[in-house]
């Protein structure tokens, strides 16, 4: 039986990228599709308005963490009733999770919508933005159910055994936005309404596909009357809690890093800094995506106890990541100017501001992929511990503090070297575990 496991191969570089290249691709695609979302409004409306995005942005960071911590904390329980054959709980609780999501995603919305110019204010939006943000804020928080379904379906549908489909929810997303912002900014011109119609219509689609999947009674997982147990709730927030702390992490720094830019360069700044986070999670998509493939494998082979699998394994993937740091931090040096060029139009005072930053910033690129990858082997060796120290080191951990110390002797140079610092410490530590640990888990 192992024969027929693509886990068990004598992997090498060319089928580990194999193995690794859907899930590579669906990274890559989501960053893109992000990317090209803050093209348009950057484009079709004006550098404010992509100020705006990202004023606002940390409302969206904790509404996905909600949504992912209830997934794979209720992922991890629905599988495993599954395994132990209780079917008919598994689909009770499955039914549960779900209607808890959409319940939460309505509460979220209702609480949103009424304390909205607090919450806008409280962000940091300057009397320019306000009406920017207030305005797209109020059109997602009313799709925040759907964002939510959409968070739960892509996750569940793979414990239903169909990662197909939840890879197609989430291209389908992507693909109907990019086409929607097109229609409704560059076509109709509604401005930013026209980014957060675009968005959250595009939540829609794979929640709506979603409902119609888990509707049919011959899937493994389908919808069924829920027993209400709030033990199961609790379990499940209990086991993504951490998923809630990565977004919120996210969330932290990019509300951070704007209140610095608006106060350091103003309304121009936080455009440029969005300019840096929106291209530094494209570029990242690349370490990511491979790490999550290549997962699977390190755990599988752990688990068989095959040691000279595991340290080929191993030894492809920190070669890989090696060649794919220099290449990507190269590419975002020598392709600076033009990267930005697509968001700002040259010698505006935002494309100068964010062509200073890239002379600076893709240093973090040269480390980043390490800390990724290291982060997500210690996870697919059971070593939780490890993975959520270096997870937390290169965001709760170090980034607030240079953030919050270094621009007062650089100015906004200390802020453009608060990421690449932050990933250099990190990558110190990520060696020290890899050598302290190579005799425990034979990787090396």
């Amino acid at each position: 039986m192992n024969d027929l496991n693509p886990l068990s191969q004598n992997f090498t570089i060319t089928s580990l990228l194999k193995f690794a290249f859907p899930t590579i691709l669906m990274m890559i695609f989501m960053g893109l599709y992000t990317v090209v979302d803050t093209i348009f409004v950057a484009r079709f409306v004006d550098t404010n308005a992509l100020s705006a995005l990202n004023i606002v942005c940390p409302v969206m960071n904790l509404i996905v963490g909600l949504g992912t911590m209830l997934a794979t904390g209720g992922s991890a329980i629905v599988a495993r009733k599954m395994g132990a054959g209780e079917q008919r709980r598994a689909t009770q609780d499955f039914t549960l999770i779900i209607s808890a999501g959409v319940l939460l995603g309505v509460l979220i919305a209702v609480l949103g919508t009424i304390f909205i110019d607090r919450i806008v204010w409280g962000l940091g939006a300057s009397s320019i933005l306000f009406p920017y943000c207030k305005e797209y804020l109020f059109i997602l928080l009313l799709f925040t159910p759907a964002s939510i379904l959409q968070v739960l379906f892509q996750n569940l549908i793979v414990t239903a055994g169909r990662p197909g489909i939840g890879m197609a929810l989430g291209v389908s997303a992507g693909i109907a936005n990019i086409l929607l912002d097109y229609i409704f900014m560059a076509s109709l011109q509604i401005g930013i309404k026209g980014a957060a119609f675009g968005t959250g219509i595009g939540y829609m689609i794979p929640a709506g596909i979603g409902i119609c999947f888990f509707s049919a009674k011959n899937n493994n997982l389908h919808f069924r009357k829920p027993i209400i147990d709030f033990s199961i709730l609790a379990e499940s927030c209990t086991n993504g809690f951490s998923e809630l702390v990565s977004q919120a992490a996210t969330a932290v720094t990019t509300f951070l890093f704007n209140r610095i830019m608006m106060k350091l360069l103003g309304e121009n700044g936080v455009a440029a800094i969005t300019i840096i986070i929106y291209t530094q999670f494209l570029l990242s998509a690349l370490y990511i995506g491979f790490s999550m493939g290549v997962a699977p494998v390190i755990s599988y082979n752990y688990g068989k106890q095959d040691k000279k699998q595991l340290k080929n394994v191993f030894g492809i993937c920190l070669r890989f990541i090696v060649l794919v740091s220099i290449s990507v931090s190269a590419i975002a040096f020598i392709f600076g100017s033009s990267l930005v060029g697509i968001f700002a139009e040259t010698g505006t005072p935002v494309y100068e501001i964010a062509r200073n930053g890239f002379l600076i910033f893709p240093l973090c690129f040269l480390f980043c992929g390490l800390n990724i990858f290291t982060s997500a082997t210690f996870t697919a060796l059971s070593n939780g511990k490890l993975s959520a120290i270096l997870s937390f080191l290169r965001t709760f951990g170090l980034i607030p503090v240079l953030l919050l110390t270094l621009p007062n002797f650089w100015g906004v140079t200390g802020v453009w070297l608060a990421v690449p610092i932050a990933e250099l410490i990190t990558m110190i530590v990520a060696l020290v575990f890899l050598r302290q640990n190579r005799e425990m888990y034979h990787y090396a």
